[in-house]
């Protein structure tokens, strides 16, 4: 599978509800949520993934990670709980590293 972040959300291809943005990071509300709450943090780089930053550094990671937990914060004071998820390889659809802040009950699955 392809990046859908950089070939379709980044382009403005495909529209997304904004929550937050930075020079570096966009955050949205995920087009297909899975829980209840679900938003989608990415940074605005091409970055592999969690594990191979490819041709970033680590400075982007942390400014990612920053927003993540500002998210993350922000939804626990309002939820009382929440989850930080991102996937490795297999499971890990779109190879651009992501973040999900989800909170609530999952969601059925999709039948199409």
């Amino acid at each position: 599978m392809g990046d859908f972040y950089c070939d379709e959300v980044l382009t403005g291809r495909h529209a997304i509800e904004t929550v937050l943005e930075t020079d570096d990071v966009l955050a949205f509300h995920h087009t297909r949520p899975a829980y209840e709450k679900h938003i989608v943090v990415i940074p605005k780089q091409h970055v592999p993934s969690l594990v191979d930053l490819g041709s970033t550094d680590e400075e982007l990671l942390t400014r990612v990670v920053r927003e993540v937990r500002a998210l993350a914060g922000a939804m626990l004071d309002r939820e009382g709980a929440c989850r930080v998820i991102t996937n490795l390889g297999r499971y890990q659809d779109s190879k651009h590293l992501h973040f999900h802040v989800v909170s609530g009950d999952r969601l059925k699955e999709r039948t199409e």
